[in-house]
């Protein structure tokens, strides 16, 4: 039920805020723990939205098969394995300092509420957004046990990221949504201007990027990772235009891995070199 693979989108960037956190490599204590606290909401997260999204799923065509809908896993199991897997982050979060177990329930707060945003409002992939970024700013309290205002440009770059390849994830379902009264960009403005707030969201995504390089004043690595950046996310979207989704999948996870990892790699050699 719970794709491992997924925490590809989420754990680089904490790595890379740990990195920046450490002027260089965390200790293996905290490397470690970041990873359990991470693999740990994650999991905690998707187990909570297929539990949600239950009978929404049973109804999709797309989603019908997933593990719930179809009896593969029972409501229970997939209700102890959420608990289990939140349990997992906070003893991770107490692990680390104070401060990250301070924050976890509204962690867990904000991952368990974009669960029911599309219910209710097509600003949901801003919210999905605000989730994840919780992976570099946990990752900075995890390593310096207090919160900066240097690290929130990565942050909100993270935000829009996101919220940027969601909104293209939410095309394929837009008609789904329309008929059973679901919220999303797509669902509510169409799909030209969908793929117009996807294209801007990366946009903003990478002037931030630009500016978390000259906050911590990172050398000419980070730049040239930068620029591959640039170079998948103007592919990213040329894969995908309004007449043709038929590239949907490799927009949104093969790109979308590939990004989160490059910035990670190229960020610590800037650090560490």
């Amino acid at each position: 039920m719970i794709k491992i693979a997924h925490s590809v989108f989420a754990l680089p960037f904490a790595f890379t805020a740990a990195v920046l956190a450490a002027s260089g490599l965390p200790s293996g204590r905290q490397i470690f723990w970041i990873t359990v606290a991470m693999v740990g909401a994650r999991s905690g997260a998707m187990g909570l939205n297929r539990i949600i999204d239950a009978k929404i799923d049973a109804l999709n065509p797309r989603t019908c098969n997933r593990e719930i809908p179809s009896g593969k896993i029972s409501s229970g199991a997939a209700l102890v394995f959420t608990v289990i897997s939140f349990a997992v982050m906070t003893y991770a979060a107490y692990e680390l300092n104070p401060l990250c177990l301070a924050l976890t329930p509204a962690a867990i707060a904000i991952l368990t509420v974009y669960s029911y945003t599309k219910r209710f409002t097509w600003a949901s992939h801003i919210v999905l957004g605000a989730a994840i970024a919780g992976a570099p700013l946990g990752a900075w309290m995890a390593i310096t046990g207090s919160v900066d205002i240097v690290i929130f440009p990565l942050v909100a770059a993270v935000v829009f990221w996101l919220a940027g390849f969601d909104i293209l994830y939410a095309l394929q379902d837009i008609d789904f949504d329309r008929k059973h009264g679901l919220h999303s960009i797509p669902e509510r403005f169409g799909v030209k201007t969908a793929l117009l707030f996807s294209r801007l969201s990366h946009a903003v995504t990478f002037v931030l990027f630009i500016l978390t390089g000259f906050i911590f004043s990172l050398n000419y690595f980070y730049w040239v990772g930068l620029f591959i950046v640039f170079i998948m996310l103007v592919y990213e979207h040329s894969l995908v235009k309004a007449d043709d989704l038929s590239r949907l999948d490799i927009a949104f996870f093969n790109m979308n891995g590939y990004i989160s990892i490059t910035i990670f790699l190229f960020t610590f050699l800037a650090v560490a070199l």
